[in-house]
């Protein structure tokens, strides 16, 4: 077998081991040596349906055990997985093998004839188990003789989501990811002793190179939910140690009365990504189960760059601080000059984390990854005198009002703050007079007595006029894409 620098990181002495790795509900338990069996079929496949070392394998199936050993497959032939969201269009996923050129691509069986005519080979793989894929490996040896692929080499390609212009495809190396979850595994102490509690999509960092990667490392298992449900989260919480999700999650569980502390009295850790979360329910929930939820940050371009501590305080309205060997620094936007803490301004990030660049678009590449190594990730954001970072909002979602800049994630935490309030977001519309004025997009609780004046009224005392609202709209629930983040560009294009 040659050296291949993930597989190895991931699974290296593994391949006969019986020890559970996946637990599907209902379904069955699969073994570390199951999935590395699958893997190898899977890979065999792949070489005799054509695809070479470096080509792109596009996939856009329901999450299932086969997609996981798809995913592993994809990295021993020493080609380059590329994870699309299911609920793409057709005509979304056209622009998106237009642009990565896969050899292959892999979708539902449901929506094969979508795909007639694309330049690509199409296989099929359902969540039950089925399709062309499966077929085909069955009959295919478990044994694969790696190829060799180096800390360089690319291992995967994953989609910006694209709220402004179209989206990029983030290379991302090898070591890329082998780097960021062995650092994880250390930071927060996972052990072959776990059992995480998965419900994420696997197409996102979040499920596939955070939690699936982590726990492959440290010889844990997983259960693994096809999605988030909260009965079968409720279920399925007294047999898993730690669990990580999506701020909707914990909203969610918090909801239900049956989630209480002795049901997760002997859960090790929380983790919550991917979207901001509300402070009230970090008190929620350390109130309700006794755990305080560990927050974290990352993004598609770089995985995970900080954390809050596993032992220490872990900071409401805080992202904690860079994970080991990641550097992070605020710069003033227009010149790129390093501030000083308290100070807002642009995250830039540097490490073994930070992703390769943009596939065919040297130009952005350029513009978005400094000469010296430092990533500009377009998120504004400020670091107190504890050494702490608070993320403050995108730098697209600046509200410019008569020369003055207005941080939306301001606004946002003085109007959740308001008794009868869920939730907001705040951007900006335009303004003949100003440029742009502020706008807020408000969930109320049933019943709750708030109308525009009365919310304005009462935000009047805490932050300047400039700052306040001049239109509010009541929602039912905020426009959000698969992983929970508030789509503002929506709201600005339904409002503005």
């Amino acid at each position: 077998m040659g050296t291949n620098c993930l597989f190895d990181g991931l699974l290296a002495g593994r391949e006969t081991d019986p020890r559970r790795l996946l637990l599907v509900p209902g379904d069955r338990s699969w073994s570390y040596a199951d999935v590395v069996d699958l893997s190898g079929r899977f890979a065999n496949l792949l070489r005799q349906r054509g695809v070479e070392p470096g080509d792109r394998v596009a996939v856009q199936v329901d999450k299932s055990v086969a997609a996981i050993a798809l995913y592993l497959a994809t990295v021993r032939a020493g080609a380059v997985f590329l994870p699309l969201n299911t609920a793409y269009t057709r005509a979304e996923v056209g622009y998106f093998l237009d642009d990565a050129d896969p050899a292959m691509f892999v979708c539902s069986p449901a929506r094969a004839t979508e795909f007639d005519g694309i330049d690509a080979r199409i296989e099929t793989l359902d969540g039950a188990a089925g399709g062309s894929l499966l077929q085909s490996a069955q009959a295919l040896s478990p044994q694969f003789a790696n190829v060799a692929r180096g800390p360089g080499d690319l291992a995967a390609i994953l989609y910006t989501s694209g709220t402004t212009g179209l989206s990029k495809g983030a290379m991302l190396s090898h070591d890329n990811l082998l780097s960021n979850a062995l650092t994880l595994v250390d930071y927060w102490q996972f052990s072959d002793k776990d059992v995480l509690l998965h419900a994420l999509p696997i197409f996102h960092t979040h499920g596939l190179f955070v939690a699936t990667n982590v726990i492959l490392i440290c010889g844990g298992s997983m259960i693994f939910l096809p999605r988030f449900g909260v009965d079968a989260m409720l279920e399925q919480l007294p047999h898993a140690t730690s669990m990580m999700g999506v701020p909707t999650f914990y909203t969610r569980l918090l909801a239900d009365d049956r989630f209480d502390r002795g049901l997760v009295a002997h859960m090790r850790l929380f983790v919550s990504g991917s979207a901001p979360m509300l402070a009230e329910t970090h008190v929620q929930f350390e109130q309700r189960t006794g755990h305080r939820i560990l927050e974290r940050y990352g993004m598609t371009e770089t995985n995970m760059n900080t954390s809050n501590p596993y032992s220490g305080e872990r900071r409401v309205g805080s992202v904690g601080f860079p994970l080991p060997g990641v550097e992070i620094r605020i710069t003033d936007p227009e010149s790129g000059a390093a501030l000083e803490p308290g100070d807002t301004g642009m995250i830039e990030v540097r490490g073994p984390n930070v992703f390769v660049g943009y596939w065919r678009k040297p130009e952005k590449t350029a513009e978005e990854l400094r000469a010296d190594g430092f990533f500009i990730t377009g998120d504004m954001g400020m670091i107190d005198a504890d050494g702490y970072l608070h993320i403050l909002g995108r730098e697209k979602d600046l509200v410019i009002s008569g020369g003055y800049n207005i941080y939306p994630k301001q606004i946002e935490t003085e109007i959740d703050a308001l008794d009868g309030v869920v939730e907001s977001a705040v951007f900006g519309i335009p303004d003949a007079d100003l440029g742009e004025v502020v706008a807020a997009a408000v969930v109320l609780e049933p019943g709750a007595a708030l109308d525009q004046a009365r919310l304005i009224d009462a935000l009047g005392s805490g932050l300047a006029r400039f700052k306040l609202p001049r239109k509010v709209v009541f929602l039912d629930e905020l426009p959000r894409n698969a992983m929970g983040k508030v789509q503002k560009n929506s709201l600005r294009e339904a409002y503005g």
